[in-house]
């Protein structure tokens, strides 16, 4: 009985040893921005305020991690509310028959340094299509305020419009068929 009480007791440690922690984003510490190209002279960037993140990983490195992100796509902001109604419309983002956009992460890759190639899938506007991220880890700290640990990431890549058919109506040089996406995130354990 005392061998089974010490194999359980070791069991359950080695287990807690590798046990999953899910980090949630920080929303007052995190942003989800873009940049596209008016007239192929200048650079209009706007941002979705109201999103969720989420890192569940296994290591503490983050080299396994899975990351999932949802955002409202009515939250679009890019500081001149006749824009952002225009981008709420069929002629773009359509939110109110697509009012989430999502991402999922499917596998991730150290590049060394800190540095990933995160791949997933990014849905928007009804349209699921996989996209690659460069992935940059910050660290982790304490926050000397609650004691917590948190982390923080950088994820910046590519996507096309009309592979989500965003702007069908508006060809390049009028906006640029590339949109850049910067998120950046800070992450604290749940």
């Amino acid at each position: 009985m005392k061998k089974l009480s010490l194999f359980i007791l070791l069991t359950l440690f080695s287990v807690s040893g590798f046990a999953q922690k899910t980090w949630k984003s920080d929303k007052a510490h995190s942003q989800l921005k873009f940049d596209i190209t008016h007239l192929g002279i200048s650079t209009v960037s706007g941002a979705f305020q109201d999103f969720d993140a989420t890192i569940i990983e296994n290591k503490a490195d983050f080299s396994d991690a899975k990351f999932m992100l949802t955002a409202k796509t009515a939250s679009i902001n890019t500081g001149v509310e006749k824009r952002n109604d225009h981008l709420k419309s069929e002629d773009f983002f359509g939110v109110e028959a697509h009012p989430e956009l999502t991402f999922e992460s499917t596998a991730i890759k150290s590049l060394g340094n800190k540095k990933y190639k995160l791949d997933g899938n990014l849905t928007m506007h009804g349209v699921t299509k996989p996209v690659s991220l460069e992935l940059v880890y910050r660290g982790s700290v304490e926050n000397p305020m609650n004691k917590k640990m948190i982390a923080g990431f950088r994820a910046t890549g590519m996507v096309k419009r009309a592979d989500f058919g965003i702007g069908p109506k508006f060809a390049p040089p009028m906006l640029s068929e590339e949109v850049q996406i910067i998120a950046d995130g800070e992450f604290g354990i749940e």
